[in-house]
C-alpha cells in the first residue's frame, strides 16, 4: 500500500510543484490582458506568462531531478519508481498549468471571484489537466504508470495535499486565502 502511495505522488509531483512555483515566482502581465467575455475577466491576474512559463520550467525539472535519484530511492526502498522523459515531464507540468487556467476561466463564467474557493475543481483541475496532456503526449507511459490504482490514490490524496500546501502558503503569507 505504502509502494502505491509513493509511485502516485512520484508519478504526480511534476503535476504538483507548478502551480506552487507560479505563486513564488509568478506575476507579470496576465495572459488575457485584461479582456473580459459578458463582462467578466477570461481569468484574471492570477494566471500570468510568467508564471505559466515559471511552473511549467519547474515541474519538468523536476521530472528529469527525479530521475536522478530515483535509482537511490529504489535502492533504499525496494520500490519500482516510474522514470520521466522530458516529453512526459513537460506534459505533466504544463497540463497541470493548463488545467489551472481552465479552473480559473471557468471560476469566471460563474461568477466566482479570484481566491473564492470552489470545492472539487481547486484540487483537481490542474489534475485533470496534467493526466489529460500527458495521456495525450506520452500514451505508454501514462498507461504503464496511471494503473487504475494509482488513479485512485491520486484522486484521493491530491485533494488533502492541496489544502496543506494551501495552509502553509497562508501562513507563510504567500496567499490570500488559506484554501
Amino acid at each position: 500500500m505504502l509502494e502505491a502511495v509513493a509511485r502516485a505522488v512520484w508519478a504526480m509531483l511534476p503535476a504538483y510543484v507548478p502551480n506552487n512555483a507560479a505563486v513564488l515566482f509568478g506575476g507579470g502581465r496576465p495572459i488575457d490582458g485584461g479582456r473580459t467575455w459578458n463582462g467578466k475577466r477570461l481569468l484574471g491576474d492570477g494566471k500570468t506568462w510568467r508564471g505559466t512559463a515559471v511552473g511549467t520550467l519547474a515541474g519538468a525539472l523536476l521530472s528529469l531531478l527525479l530521475n536522478r535519484v530515483a535509482g537511490r530511492v529504489e535502492g533504499r526502498t525496494g520500490w519500482s519508481l516510474p522514470r520521466f522523459s522530458l516529453r512526459t515531464g513537460l506534459a505533466l507540468a504544463f497540463g497541470a498549468m493548463l488545467g489551472d487556467i481552465a479552473g480559473s476561466f471557468y471560476k469566471r463564467r460563474t461568477g466566482l471571484a479570484r481566491g473564492q474557493m470552489a470545492l472539487g475543481l481547486d484540487q483537481l483541475d490542474f489534475v485533470a489537466g496534467a493526466l489529460g496532456l500527458a495521456r495525450l503526449l506520452a500514451p505508454r507511459w501514462f498507461d504503464r504508470t496511471f494503473t487504475r490504482p494509482t488513479v485512485a490514490v491520486v484522486l484521493l490524496l491530491t485533494p488533502l495535499l492541496h489544502v496543506v500546501a494551501n495552509a502553509v502558503a497562508y501562513l507563510w503569507g504567500l496567499k490570500d486565502e488559506p484554501y
